[in-house]
């Protein structure tokens, strides 16, 4: 299973596909030269996914995507190409909010069920098991 996090507000602004050249306007200097550097190394700034195994468990995951937004998306499959950014951690050049599989949401406020209505979405507590 991959996994992103992302901010709801992000999700309600750019649904239903999130891409990095669609913000490069709002990104500060720090995020500007990461660009530049992922560009060099893949040809392209991917959307960061982390990966799942025996090793790195689901829980893991969702924690670790939980620092960078109040919402989790998991995928079963990523459409390719895929690029593999380190050992637990993949990039998409798109990625299709409406392919997840699961979401999690600490945000109460998130209108989950109105861009989402058939993906399961859970809420405050994180999935031990996913259906």
């Amino acid at each position: 299973m991959f996994y992103h996090g992302i901010k709801w507000e992000y999700v309600s602004r750019e649904y239903p596909l999130l891409s990095p050249r669609r913000t490069v306007n709002a990104k500060i200097e720090e995020q500007m030269l990461d660009r530049l550097h992922l560009i060099q190394q893949f040809g392209l700034e991917p959307i960061h996914l982390l990966e799942d195994d025996e090793s790195y468990p689901p829980e893991r995951c969702i924690q670790e995507c939980l620092a960078f937004g109040d919402t989790v998306f998991m995928f079963k499959r990523l459409r390719l190409p895929m690029w593999q950014l380190s050992s637990h951690e993949v990039g998409v050049e798109v990625l299709d909010l409406r392919t997840c599989s699961y979401i999690f949401t600490s945000l109460h406020e998130a209108k989950v069920e109105e861009l989402f209505p058939s993906i399961p979405c859970w809420r405050d507590q994180i999935p031990i098991k996913f259906c």
